[in-house]
């Protein structure tokens, strides 16, 4: 492996770099994913949900103590905002946990975009090595135009190779922040449409009693 880096010639360590921060990247995001997981509470969400219908804030205060349910801390940035605007707590603290989501993934992006690119590079230092050993050089040393062509070909593959690698974790990863997202969306709407029944059914109570 070393004597193929070494004959990609000097691309091969920009790619190198490429290659190691986009594996970083990638087993970063892995970790956040896993943990996002470990966290979530499913059952403690729709338990929030019927404690919100029938108004029992105390009881959810005490439920969502200490919860990392990304889902939960939306809920409750909406709850703890009711009386003034749950939608808005509710977008801006979902805003915040799409952006730890999102973290980084430009860096990837970038990555797939790069590494081809100077793979390329690499391929065209390639050939200009190679031309240039064209001539009354290559009958006396026709390895010369080989060590040009191996530089080529190399970085090429090198390119090509990282993009490939690292464009399946990226669409994985956008794809769990869709869900994400859709699901941020489905509970928060949830949550409104929950309150707004508790205020009507309040209001209409104490129309009744007058």
């Amino acid at each position: 492996m070393l004597d193929i880096f070494f004959k990609g010639g000097p691309v091969m360590y920009p790619l190198l770099a490429c290659s190691i921060i986009a594996m970083t990247v990638v087993i970063e995001r892995a970790i956040f994913w896993i943990q996002s997981d470990r966290f979530r509470n499913q059952a403690l969400v729709d338990e929030v949900l019927e404690l919100c219908r029938v108004g029992n804030w105390d009881t959810v205060r005490v439920k969502v103590a200490g919860s990392k349910d990304y889902l939960i801390r939306i809920l409750v940035g909406g709850i703890v905002h009711r009386e003034f605007s749950m939608t808005k707590a509710m977008e801006s603290a979902a805003s915040d946990e799409i952006r730890k989501m999102r973290r980084y993934m430009g860096i990837l992006d970038t990555m797939i975009t790069v590494a081809p690119l100077m793979g390329f590079l690499g391929t065209v230092t390639g050939i200009i090595l190679s031309f240039e050993s064209l001539g009354t050089n290559v009958i006396e040393h026709p390895e010369m135009v080989a060590v040009g062509i191996a530089q080529a070909l190399i970085t090429t593959a090198a390119g090509l190779i990282i993009a490939i690698l690292t464009v399946f974790p990226y669409n994985y990863f956008n794809s769990r922040i869709e869900d994400a997202a859709l699901s941020i969306e489905k509970y928060a709407t949830s949550l409104e449409i929950v309150y707004k029944k508790l205020v009507q059914n309040t209001d209409n109570n104490e129309e009744a009693a007058e």
